[in-house]
């Protein structure tokens, strides 16, 4: 079964997707800030729902902070596509790496309560790496295929500088060098696009 519960099963009513939604958002806020001691109360209170509803959607509180963590994870992931159709490839690219910033800065935030999802024997990262490789890859094929990103550049070694660019970014005084390095990167990948073009 899912840690994210029973009410996955099936589609949600409009006002029970709501909550759910409002939820999982006041969550990954009050872990990110909070850690493990976020009460399950003052995150019904900030979703603005009672405590009942939260224990309907999310039984646990295990299964909170997982499906707190893979609802950012499927936002990250599905902001590939919704980018593209509103960006022209490579702009779609940079945007999307301020995003993945953003969702591993959150991760970190909240890394003492998925350290208890795993304690109690979940794995809240199983697949991460396998969605975010797809989401980067879809990425870079759109912009190959425009033009605008080099055709050889592999999705996970984007993922790696990622990454690495992430540990500048979680020092707040580090955020403008975090965003040069991105594009910093951004730049790599545009390089020989333009260069296989002359």
């Amino acid at each position: 079964m899912s840690a994210a519960g029973p009410s996955t099963a099936r589609p949600l009513r409009a006002d029970a997707q709501r909550n759910r939604d409002r939820l999982l958002a006041a969550a990954v806020q009050a872990f990110s800030q909070d850690g493990p001691e976020a009460t399950l109360d003052a995150i019904a209170k900030q979703a603005g729902v009672g405590i009942g509803t939260l224990y309907r959607h999310f039984p646990t509180r295990e299964a909170l902070v997982e499906a707190s963590y893979r609802n950012e994870l499927g936002r990250l992931c599905d902001a590939a596509g919704e980018l593209l159709r509103t960006e022209p490839p490579d702009l779609a690219v940079r945007a999307w790496m301020d995003r993945f910033v953003a969702y591993m800065t959150t991760k970190r935030g909240m890394a003492d309560a998925l350290r208890l999802v795993i304690a109690s024997g979940g794995n809240p990262f199983a697949q991460s790496r396998d969605r975010m490789l797809a989401a980067i890859g879809e990425l870079l094929r759109a912009g190959a295929e425009a033009g605008a990103v080099r055709s050889d550049v592999d999705p996970g070694d984007v993922l790696t500088g990622l990454s690495g660019i992430t540990l500048a970014a979680g020092d707040p005084s580090q955020r403008d060098q975090a965003r040069r390095l991105l594009d910093l990167l951004m730049d790599g990948l545009r390089y020989r696009a333009s260069a296989e073009q002359n």
